[in-house]
């Protein structure tokens, strides 16, 4: 619910209310027009000061969503580029993704949590079964050592979850964009993308 407010807050976004130029109405018109083909309510439409080409979206539902794009990429990306990296990121505020990949994060944090309690808990009752001697202070040092352990394990197996699904969510936002504006342009996109990253 907030996170439209901190992205305007942290990345410094200008929301685009009255275009003052070309290249703002092109955005307004663009975005609008994205909106309208992929059946979601007007999204907020800014830009932020980086040279690096990058645009996110963000927002609470898909009819209250913002897109935003640096200017960098709007400085070198042609305007057919730009609209299918605008087509991505509407993709997916039409997918739900913010959401989506909000509560799977905060559902894997939970379940680490709760794994490394069961497993510490498990352990701590084996080390006391054994050392009946020792008293509480051996056993309870012993549970928060393991629990810790437990979490950081679980919660890389968890992170590579989330990026597993978080991969295939971008593998949708790309389809969405090639939908939205048309393929030729996602994949010159991708491609000027992958070659601006330096990537083979």
């Amino acid at each position: 619910l907030m996170s439209k407010s901190i992205a305007k807050r942290s990345m410094n976004v200008q929301i685009i209310d009255t275009p003052k130029n070309q290249t703002e109405q092109w955005l307004l018109d663009t975005v609008a027009d994205l909106a309208r083909k992929a059946d979601i309510g007007m999204p907020e439409v800014g830009y932020f000061h980086s040279n690096n080409s990058n645009a996110f979206a963000t927002g609470a539902n898909r009819n209250n969503a913002l897109v935003a794009v640096s200017t960098g990429l709007l400085e070198r990306f042609d305007r057919n580029e730009a609209r299918a990296v605008l087509a991505h990121e509407v993709g997916h505020v039409a997918n739900g993704d913010m959401v989506t990949m909000t509560l799977l994060q905060g559902v894997m944090n939970t379940v680490v949590m709760i794994l490394a309690r069961v497993v510490a808990t498990a352990v701590n009752s084996a080390m006391r079964g054994n050392n009946r001697g020792s008293g509480g202070l051996m056993a309870g040092g012993v549970y928060f050592m393991v629990y810790m352990i437990a979490q950081m394990v679980l919660g890389v197996l968890a992170s590579m979850i989330v990026m597993w699904f978080s991969r295939w969510r971008e593998f949708r936002a790309d389809h969405a964009g090639a939908t939205l504006a048309d393929r030729a342009s996602m994949i010159s996109a991708l491609q000027r993308l992958q070659r601006e990253s330096g990537l083979p």
